[in-house]
């Protein structure tokens, strides 16, 4: 749950998707074919798109099969973090890599029966994360997790607000506003089911999923209204979330997968647009686990 407030940062922004980076932000450095593309993809991809079932119903296609094959690693105590399945040569690498500082990011993709799942008019976001903070617990780990009135402490301006909706043992509702300012801003009202679960003193885990995603409309002026759910500029229809703790080697480990639904890009500019958009969430990932990193470090356990 902790990475929620995060995914205004992963999914598609329209600064991200027409700057190209911080490289091209000054226009009178833009070759003349990009500024015509800016002219024609921006109102595009400013204009309210629509949520089709049809969509909705390939991702949850695609959101069954991940949860399948995720159910069967947490299962299995021996295979429970992503790099316990990696041969030998390459776990002690990632480990290496890990243990030194390191964060681990890596695209993910789910397939049926080795089939691609394809989604219409949509586009899946997904990746995995993993670090590793020594000096730490499990139960300091999942603490900060469910902490969730400091989150907006700690993580903003992503997220602006945060209010336990209802706790009952391991399981919480959770209400988020997100913020998210490019050349638009991109308020959403959004609530979130979290469940944990504690199978050992070593392992804990948590299926975080979103049940409503609203996107605000005129935030915080006397007109501000919610946007029909599905019927917005889809920059964040679907999120869930999967993460994992694992307490060994003096530190505990901390791996999500993240996983969420946006709205396509137009045919015509696919080529140009999706291979940025899908590079995006390396550098948000690397900057959210080292931001919980210095959160649970030992030197700011006082705080």
């Amino acid at each position: 749950m902790q990475l929620v407030h995060q995914a205004l940062r992963l999914l598609p922004s329209t600064e991200h998707l027409l700057s190209g980076g911080a490289t091209m932000l000054n226009a009178e450095r833009r070759p003349l074919p990009f500024l015509l593309v800016l002219c024609v993809v921006f109102p595009s991809l400013t204009r309210a798109m629509e949520l089709t079932q049809p969509t909705a119903d390939a991702f949850q296609c695609y959101v069954q099969r991940t949860e399948l094959r995720i159910q069967g690693e947490l299962s299995d105590s021996e295979h429970f973090l992503y790099f316990d399945s990696l041969p030998e040569k390459q776990r002690a690498s990632m480990l290496a890599r890990l243990q030194s500082g390191h964060v681990v990011i890596e695209p993910m993709r789910t397939r049926d029966d080795g089939k691609e799942i394809k989604v219409p008019d949509g586009l899946v976001h997904h990746w995995l994360a993993i670090a590793f903070i020594p000096g730490t617990t499990r139960d300091q780990a999942v603490a900060l997790a469910q902490d969730y009135p400091r989150h907006p402490e700690l993580y903003a301006p992503d997220v602006q607000r945060a209010t336990v909706l209802s706790h009952v043992d391991q399981h919480f509702s959770v209400y988020f506003r997100f913020y998210r300012h490019a050349i638009v801003t991109a308020v959403y009202d959004t609530e979130f089911s979290a469940d944990y679960f504690l199978p050992d003193n070593a392992r804990g885990y948590c299926f975080t999923r979103a049940v409503r995603i609203a996107e605000v409309q005129n935030p915080g002026k006397p007109d501000e209204r919610e946007l029909p759910v599905g019927n917005d500029h889809g920059y964040m229809w679907r999120l869930n979330l999967y993460s994992r703790y694992m307490e060994k080697d003096n530190g505990v480990y901390i791996e999500i997968e993240f996983l969420a639904l946006s709205r396509s890009v137009p045919a015509i500019f696919a080529w140009f647009v999706n291979p940025y958009i899908r590079s995006v969430p390396r550098d948000y990932l690397t900057n959210y686990m080292h931001v919980t990193k210095k959160a649970l470090s030992p030197d700011n356990s006082h705080s």
